[in-house]
C-alpha cells in the first residue's frame, strides 16, 4: 500500500449501508487505514474490521466525550444509544467508564496497533467532567503502558492538561490525531516523541499552513477522520479512507516537496509509530 489513513471511523454507522465497498475502495486505491475505536462497541467493530480484512488495522479505546453523558453524532453510534434522540441529527448519549479488562481483552490482539482514541476534550464540559476525561485518559495510558503499544489521542481546548498527564504518566509513545494547536504547542508534543497527524481540513484552510511546513517531515502522519472532515475536491459527501490521498497531497503542497517522496515517508512513518511489519 502507498498510503495510510491513520484514523478513520468506518466503524461507525455513517458505513452501514456500503461499508465493505468502502473499505475496498480504499485497498483499490492503495490506502491502509487504521480503524479508531470510541467506546466499547466501535472498539470491538474496528477489531472485527482489522480481523475481517489485511489491509486494515484496529485502535481500541474510550473517546473522553463517552465518558459522561454529552452530545453525539448520530453518524457515529446511531439514534439507539441516545437517551432522548427525537429524530434529532445530534443527541445526548450515556456516558461510559472504563473498563480496563474489557480493553485490555481487545488490546492483546496482534491487529490492535494503539489504545485510543483518548485524551481531553473541553469544548463541552463542567469541572466534575474534566475530572471524569482525565481519569480515563490516565487509565489508558496505563493500559498502553502495559501492553507497550502507541497511544493515538484525542486533544480539543485542553493541550496543557494533556501534556501534563502525558508527562507524568505514559512510559509509551503515539500520535496526536487531528491536530489543531499552533507550532509552539506542536513542539511540545514533538519533544515528547509524538508524531502529529493532519486531516482533509489542510485542503481548504491555511491555519494549520505552520505547523504543517515546520514540522519535522518524518513526525507527519496523514488521516481522514472519516466521516468527518471532507477535504477538497470531494467536500459535500461523506469522507471515506481513500480520500486520504488528498491529504498527503495537501502536505507536500504546503511543504514544498515531492508528492511520492512524501507519500513514502509517511507510510515509513506509519509503521514506525505503529510497529506495523514492513511487508505492508
Amino acid at each position: 500500500m502507498k498510503y495510510f489513513d491513520a484514523h478513520t471511523h468506518t466503524n461507525f454507522v455513517a458505513y452501514d449501508d456500503d461499508r465493505d465497498e468502502v473499505i475496498l475502495r480504499a485497498k483499490d486505491a492503495g490506502v491502509a487505514m487504521n480503524v479508531v475505536g470510541t467506546q466499547k462497541d466501535t472498539s470491538a467493530s474496528a477489531l472485527a474490521l482489522a480481523e475481517k480484512y489485511e489491509h486494515v488495522y484496529a485502535t481500541i479505546g474510550l473517546h473522553p466525550i463517552h465518558t459522561s453523558k454529552s452530545y453525539h453524532d448520530e453518524k457515529e453510534l446511531g439514534s439507539s444509544f441516545a437517551e432522548d434522540s427525537e429524530g434529532k441529527e445530534g443527541f445526548t448519549s450515556r456516558g461510559e467508564l472504563f473498563d480496563a479488562s474489557t480493553y485490555e481483552k481487545l488490546g492483546t490482539s496482534p491487529r490492535v496497533i494503539a489504545i485510543g482514541e483518548c485524551g481531553l476534550d473541553y469544548y463541552r464540559t463542567e469541572a466534575d467532567t474534566k475530572e471524569l476525561q482525565k481519569k480515563a485518559f490516565i487509565e489508558q495510558i496505563e493500559l498502553a503502558n502495559r501492553l507497550g503499544k502507541p497511544l493515538m489521542l484525542h486533544i480539543r481546548n485542553a493541550y496543557d492538561d494533556a501534556l501534563d498527564i502525558i508527562k507524568a504518566h505514559a512510559k509509551v509513545k503515539g500520535n496526536v490525531h487531528f491536530f489543531a494547536g499552533d507550532w509552539d504547542t506542536a513542539k511540545r508534543f514533538l519533544e515528547f516523541g509524538f508524531t502529529l497527524s493532519f486531516t482533509g481540513v489542510i485542503t481548504f484552510t491555511h491555519d494549520y499552513d505552520d505547523v504543517v511546513r515546520n514540522t519535522p517531515l518524518d513526525m507527519l502522519l496523514s488521516e481522514t477522520d472519516a466521516p468527518y472532515v471532507t477535504p477538497v475536491p470531494h467536500r459535500g459527501k461523506r469522507n471515506e479512507p481513500a480520500y486520504v490521498t488528498e491529504v498527503v497531497r495537501a502536505i507536500a503542497k504546503v511543504r514544498g516537496e515531492d508528492n511520492d517522496m512524501v507519500a513514502v515517508q509517511l507510510m515509513e512513518n506509519t509503521k514506525r509509530v505503529f510497529n506495523l511489519s514492513s511487508t505492508h
